[in-house]
């Protein structure tokens, strides 16, 4: 079996065809258990965020494991196969490795650096154990990734390349000013009250807002956020929650907006923000986009997914930078700042265009970032990654032979219980310290025997091409598969592997 990653982000697909794409937690869980139950797939796990949806799976078969996950996508996203595929892109063993660690220590991130993603593979391993879509290999390599991400944080200087999402956000609001600076004394409104707006009412009260009014579909989570809030120490702020039906009219008080919810459609229209402004919202239309490339001609499906390996996502991040757009500002004094973190958006693009307003929102950081000074230390994350593929790959293929060589062992134990027992009835007469002694000696012989080949056994299988150790220790020793696959079944069934 092969690790096998297909997937989309910002670095390959333009957000508006993210937003389509993005999946609810329902369709989360309803993508594993499909991918499951598909032919190729004995493990599946799944990475959604705002800018990235992947798909994880233990496969037996390259070709068909791309087609059938990259449907799978396209069938539970809403999106269309033939205008996804595009966008795609597809690592397989060592490279899917690579990607994930590369992930997890935010190198791939819109912000470089930032550590919030640790939490959402955190969250994506949960799900996968909670389904039970994880097995082995998911398990040992997401919690590789979460123990190489908090690596990469701890040993070097990664955060400095980047922030979090919020920060970065509240850069772009202050437009060059110091965000502290320009946020003190504002009033400020966080729409929902899930981990992001959270972060994001606590990095307001951090940097000196003077309220933080926290609406939410879900009243007590809205009041559970205020009471977080009312207890951090040193911020002083004054929060207090609300209804959504109140937003309207806690936007006309508000300096600042930050809106991240799960909701698919529109929370705040322009038309909505316009008459919180006293404004005409006519001129709230938005320019059209750039098109989305069509699609090419039908192509078979192994060819496609072959292109996917050798071309990368090139063409695909060329396409997603045509399409991409910041929305047109306002000019003139900045009376209601809006930033919108959700995805699918939450507030109309079309209320950048109004006066005095100005809106940041993943499309704009996202433009933002590409220009965004990359740090020294970086290069040190990517040596980390790098050598913690290679470890990775060690501890699989040893994890392989693993189950062989206790199944010699065993194998040679009950070899060994019979000769004694042979024995005994060959020389009845010997007494208990006699037998006790030519126990021993003999286990002591097997041992050694056993000793040089089963530890060169396991360093020979932790290096490349090493995976045929393995079987041909089962045909020297002529191992019955099935004890060796009951092995295998008895460390996968242990309670306690895979926890942290």
């Amino acid at each position: 079996m092969s690790l096998l990653v297909v997937g989309l982000s910002h670095r390959s697909a333009p957000v508006s065809v993210l937003e389509r794409a993005s999946l609810s937690a329902d369709s989360q869980a309803k993508l594993l258990q499909d991918t499951l139950a598909a032919e190729p797939a004995a493990e599946a796990a799944v990475l959604a965020t705002c800018n990235r949806i992947e798909l994880y799976a233990d496969v037996d078969k390259f070709h068909a494991g791309v087609a059938e996950l990259s449907t799978l996508l396209a069938q539970h996203s809403g999106v269309g196969l033939d205008e996804l595929t595009p966008y795609l892109y597809v690592h397989y063993e060592d490279r899917a490795v690579h990607h994930l660690l590369s992930v997890a220590c935010g190198l791939d991130s819109m912000v470089v650096g930032e550590g919030q993603i640790l939490g959402q593979i955190k969250d994506a391993l949960a799900l996968g154990q909670e389904l039970h879509t994880a097995g082995r290999l998911l398990n040992d390599l997401f919690q590789q990734a979460l123990r190489v991400g908090k690596r990469a944080h701890s040993e070097t200087g990664i955060d400095r390349a980047g922030q979090s999402l919020v920060t970065f956000g509240l850069e772009q609001l202050a437009d060059g000013r110091d965000p502290a600076a320009w946020a003190k004394g504002k009033r400020a409104l966080v729409i929902g009250a899930g981990s992001m707006s959270s972060l994001a009412a606590a990095t307001l009260a951090r940097a000196g807002v003077a309220e933080i009014v926290v609406a939410n579909r879900t009243r007590a989570r809205a009041d559970r956020l205020v009471e977080i809030l009312g207890q951090a120490d040193g911020t002083g702020v004054a929060a207090h929650a609300v209804d959504m039906a109140a937003v309207s009219d806690e936007l006309t008080r508000a300096d600042v907006v930050v809106s991240c919810t799960g909701a698919t459609g529109l929370v705040l229209s322009a038309e909505a923000v316009a008459g919180a402004l006293g404004l005409d919202p006519a001129p709230a239309h938005e320019a059209p986009a750039a098109s989305v490339p069509a699609a090419s001609a039908p192509v078979e499906p192994d060819a496609q997914h072959a292109a996917w390996v050798e071309n990368g996502s090139a063409t695909a991040t060329a396409q997603a930078r045509a399409v991409r757009r910041i929305p047109a500002q306002s000019t003139g004094p900045v009376r209601l700042a809006l930033l919108d973190l959700a995805m699918p958006r939450d507030i109309d693009g079309g209320a950048a265009r109004l006066d005095g307003v100005r809106l940041v929102d993943i499309e704009s950081l996202a433009e933002a970032s590409a220009d965004a000074p990359m740090a020294a230390d970086v290069d040190q994350v990517r040596s980390i990654v790098a050598d913690e593929v290679a470890a990775f790959g060690a501890a699989q293929r040893a994890a392989h032979v693993a189950p062989t060589v206790v199944a010699l062992r065993t194998m040679a134990a009950g070899v060994v219980a019979g000769e004694i027992a042979r024995l005994e009835g060959r020389l009845p007469d010997l007494d208990e310290k006699q037998r006790a002694e030519i126990s021993q000696t003999v286990r002591r012989v097997v041992d050694k025997l056993l000793h040089a080949p089963t530890v060169r056994v396991k360093q020979l299988a932790s290096e490349p091409g090493g995976a045929g150790y393995a079987d041909a220790l089962r045909e020297l020793f002529d191992l019955d598969p099935q004890t060796v696959a009951a092995v295998s079944r008895a460390d996968l069934n242990d309670p306690n592997r895979g926890r942290s």
